[in-house]
Order: structure tokens, then C-alpha cells, then sequence
């Protein structure tokens, strides 16, 4: 999940993704999917298995419905699980009742499906919300299109191909920089931060 810094903000901490912080282009369509969690080894001899949670709250993984392999043909559904810390869970899996099978699941990662994320507040957003999104001026004119949310420790980085080609674009992801952003109509309003700049210094002049 991303939001937007304001401007004074701009290096706050953001909350946690869902999605990944190198998330690629997906079908807009309500079913895509969305990674949410991993799972790690076996917890004991039972069939509980760790998972690795990608999610703001890992206790709510079991209230997604049931979740999937990347390919969304194999499905895992959450009976049981507890908190173990911070981003990590216990699982008891359906089906799964023992060691070995636990073992088998180690480093699947897990997705559910985008219409079973909970809703967010406003001026946040799914990763896989934003990608895709055609950039464009506060004229209109094409920029590119938004390729990748990027993170690196100091805020959501907006990654842009550029619509002339060449080397992608980076540009921070906050309200200054990225004003208006329109879900339903598949675009986001660009301000490039030189533009600010220039915007700046003629009002202090």
C-alpha cells in the first residue's frame, strides 16, 4: 500500500505494502491478484507452517478469503493462525496436518484476490492500483505511464517509462508531485518537481 506525502511529510515512514515495492503492470481487471504473504518452515510437528506476512495487519490474512500460488490454480485456506511477531504468523492450513506436508509449502508465496482487500482510506492506495496508470502533465500531455512503485527507505517512489522512451523516470510519490489521481480513468496528474522548484522561486522573487 502507498499514500502520498505532503509536503512536509515527504520522508515519512509509509504503511506497510501490500504488493510488493517493485510491483509490475497486472490486468485492471477486480480478480487480479496481489501478493500478501510467503510462507516460511513448519512450526512443530502438526502441520502449522510460519508465514511471512506482506500485510499492515498479518492477523487479518485469514479474512481475505482463500488465498493462492501466483498462478491462482492452487488455493490455501487459513483455519488457525496466531500472531508470532511483528510480520510473522503461525498458520494451520486446511488439508495440512503434519511436518512433511508443512515443509512442502515453504517459500510459496501467497496472493488473494484484489476484491477481497479491505478498504482504504482516503489518500491511500494498492500498489497494483497505481501501476498501469497513464502520467500525464496538468496540460494533459502524455508523460509516460507508471511502470513500478519503488521504495528505498525514505518514502514511495513513483517509477515512470516514459511515453517518448528511454530510461524510466523516478519521481517522488507525494501530493506536490502527483496532485490528482484518478483511479477510474486509468491516469495521474504529473508536477515534476522542477516545475515546483521554478514555481517556488517566482513566488519568493
Amino acid at each position: 500500500m502507498a499514500r502520498r506525502a505532503r509536503p512536509k511529510d515527504a520522508a515519512a515512514s509509509r504503511p506497510r505494502n501490500i504488493g510488493g515495492d517493485g510491483e509490475t503492470a497486472q490486468s485492471p481487471t477486480a480478480s487480479r491478484l496481489i501478493a500478501v504473504g510467503v510462507f516460511g518452515a513448519p512450526q512443530g510437528v502438526r502441520g502449522e507452517v510460519r508465514i511471512k506476512a506482506h500485510t499492515t495487519d498479518p492477523d487479518a490474512l485469514g479474512a481475505y478469503g482463500p488465498l493462492s500460488d501466483a498462478a491462482g490454480t492452487k488455493f490455501f485456506k487459513i483455519v488457525a493462525l496466531r500472531r508470532l511477531k511483528r510480520d510473522m504468523v503461525v498458520a494451520r492450513i486446511e488439508g495440512v496436518s503434519d511436518r512433511d506436508a508443512a515443509k512442502k509449502l515453504e517459500g510459496v508465496e501467497l496472493f488473494a484476490r484484489r476484491e477481497n482487500l479491505p478498504a482504504i482510506a482516503e489518500d491511500e492506495f494498492y500498489h497494483v492500483d497505481l501501476v498501469g496508470l497513464e502520467a500525464v502533465s496538468v496540460a494533459g500531455q502524455a508523460i509516460g505511464r507508471i511502470v513500478a512503485l519503488r521504495n528505498f527507505g525514505a518514502g514511495d517512489i513513483l517509477e515512470i517509462a516514459p511515453a517518448a522512451g528511454g530510461e524510466t523516470r523516478f519521481l517522488p510519490f507525494t501530493k506536490r508531485v502527483a496532485p490528482l489521481i484518478d483511479i477510474a480513468g486509468r491516469r495521474i496528474v504529473i508536477v515534476p518537481p522542477r516545475e515546483i522548484e521554478g514555481e517556488a522561486r517566482r513566488d519568493e522573487g
